[in-house]
């Protein structure tokens, strides 16, 4: 090669890597070549039904139109000392008991384009979580009779799932293996050993019913009504066969 096609070529080469580098043009750092006619990949899902053992409830108090911010935080502190006593005396531990939120702030009056404090405001809440699950009526009862006016977010859980989606990964792999052999004898192909295996992941379990809380009234010391539902733990499987 003379001198005149060298600079040629040189030059090419630089012009493409400028243009890939000003159009931001992206290129294969690697490539991977497989032989998708020698394997069969067939996909088996997985379901387990469960039955939540841990329930949590948010409960709470709010304080409207007190004149100090001492005040609001008297009555405050005064609800919820009597609210966890409440619910330690049906055997919840204090590690069961978080406050997760305390907040005061005032409120305001607007006139004539202006604002002025009128007063105060201000709300707590607690966090409680029972393994007892068929109690946590028993708990929202004792902390609305201990002054509480808030009952939020009542949800029942599954606490160690992990059990749980190790049997939906089984019930998964069986179920791509029936599917397999059912398609290899629609196609008239036999199957080796499986060669690869890929789960997907879908996260946290999700609820197969609602969990409904309905609220019965009429008091009589039975607490509200609330039923615990189910969660669904699911796993997808891809295997990959040889085939023969």
């Amino acid at each position: 090669m003379n001198t005149k096609n060298i600079i040629i070529t040189i030059t090419s080469v630089v012009v493409a890597l400028f243009i890939i580098k000003i159009l931001n043009i992206g290129y294969p750092l690697h490539v991977s070549v497989s032989n998708t006619s020698t394997e069969l990949a067939v996909v088996g899902e997985g379901r387990v039904d469960v039955i939540p053992d841990v329930a949590y409830v948010d409960v709470g108090v709010t304080v409207n139109n007190v004149a100090t911010v001492e005040e609001v935080r008297k009555k405050i502190d005064k609800i919820n000392t009597d609210l966890v006593a409440a619910v330690k005396k049906l055997g919840i531990s204090s590690k069961e008991i978080k406050t997760t939120n305390y907040s005061v702030y005032p409120s305001y009056s607007y006139e004539n384009g202006t604002s002025r404090i009128v007063g105060y405001e201000g709300n707590a809440t607690v966090t409680i979580k029972t393994k007892k699950i068929e109690e946590i009526s028993l708990v929202i009862e004792a902390a609305t009779k201990a002054g509480a006016n808030q009952i939020n977010n009542t949800r029942f859980v599954v606490d160690n799932p992990a059990k749980y989606r190790e049997e939906a990964r089984g019930a998964a792999i069986k179920n791509a293996k029936e599917q397999a052999k059912k398609l290899a004898g629609s196609l008239g192909i036999r199957l080796g050993r499986v060669i690869n295996i890929v789960e997907s992941l879908s996260g946290e379990s999700s609820p197969a019913a609602p969990m409904y809380q309905k609220f019965e009234g009429g008091g009589g010391g039975s607490g509200p009504s609330l039923e615990a539902g189910a969660e669904v733990i699911t796993s997808t499987v891809t295997l990959y066969f040889e085939k023969r």
